[in-house]
């Protein structure tokens, strides 16, 4: 196969892929197949079958990504996602426990599905996240939040050692077909919902974004949990790094509530957009759909 055979063959899936509403003209398709071939040469040449020239996926270029589509909600709209998920649907305060979750903890669906009980630290408020990338950080959350994944955990029998903590009211675990059920309902109740298709992403850049407003891109970075390898002449995050003291004190000013390790400073005003009401009890009903 030459490079020139690989190029045909990625212009050939960029056109035959299949169409969806996200759809971004197939380019992710294309650059999976590169990525893929690339891999599969890199493993012949260190098992010394090929050479670094016997290489012509190297020689490919993949698809410049496009800017993601994913933007920071505006004032208003995650107070109405909020709303809805705690008052609708079959497990309301399973939803909207999950909601608070990833609103004060930017965490991605991963990092709330790995969720177990020996993940939380009560006495700090804070929950250890297992994210991409065989990433682990410890993530302060709110008093309130602990206070409820405790609940949630003890009502459902998530609290074992080692056991998945957020759990459907029959004690199944829930999976990301939770998140699909979710987003699928807002979007029958918020038609805006599904028209830019919302996910759970777009809260972690609303709380981001609003977090590196007002506390600056180190603390951003930290609460986002990314790590910087001094590329992109940004080698000075090595020393002005923020920590969970500084992730911590934003997390107080954006709930209204004291975390234990949160720095002293001014009062801050929450946002209007946090929309952080208190997550309904655990519910107690079965559930009816067949989510997961």
């Amino acid at each position: 196969m030459t490079a020139s055979d690989i190029g045909q063959l990625a212009e050939q899936i960029k056109a035959t892929v299949v169409t969806r509403r996200n759809a971004r003209g197939g380019r992710g398709a294309a650059e999976h197949l590169i990525a893929a071939l690339r891999c599969l040469y890199k493993h012949a040449i260190a098992d010394g079958i090929l050479t670094d020239s016997d290489n012509p996926a190297a020689r490919v270029p993949k698809p410049r990504r496009l800017r993601s589509a994913r933007t920071a909600l505006p004032d208003g709209r995650l107070e109405e996602i909020l709303q809805v998920a705690a008052t609708t649907g079959d497990d309301p305060g399973l939803d909207a426990l999950l909601l608070r979750l990833h609103t004060e903890t930017a965490c991605r669906r991963g990092g709330a599905l790995a969720l177990t009980t020996d993940d939380l630290d009560a006495e700090h408020c804070l929950i250890r996240l297992h994210e991409k990338g065989e990433t682990v950080r410890w993530q302060p959350v709110s008093p309130t939040l602990m206070s409820h994944l405790l609940a949630h955990g003890e009502s459902r029998g998530g609290l074992a050692s080692g056991r998945p903590l957020l759990r459907y009211a029959n004690g199944r675990p829930i999976s990301s077909r939770r998140y699909d059920y979710l987003w699928r309902r807002l979007g029958g109740h918020l038609p805006w919902v599904a028209t830019q298709q919302v996910s759970t992403h777009w809260i972690r850049h609303t709380t981001l974004t609003w977090v590196e407003r007002h506390f600056g891109f180190a603390t951003a970075q930290a609460y986002a949990g990314h790590e910087d390898h001094g590329r992109g002449g940004k080698a000075m995050a090595t020393y002005v790094r923020a920590g969970i003291p500084e992730v911590a004190t934003a997390l107080a000013a954006l709930t209204g509530e004291d975390h234990p390790l949160a720095i002293s400073a001014p009062n801050r005003a929450v946002p209007a957009s946090s929309g952080l009401p208190s997550p309904s009890s655990p519910s107690t009903r079965p559930v009816t759909h067949a989510e997961d």
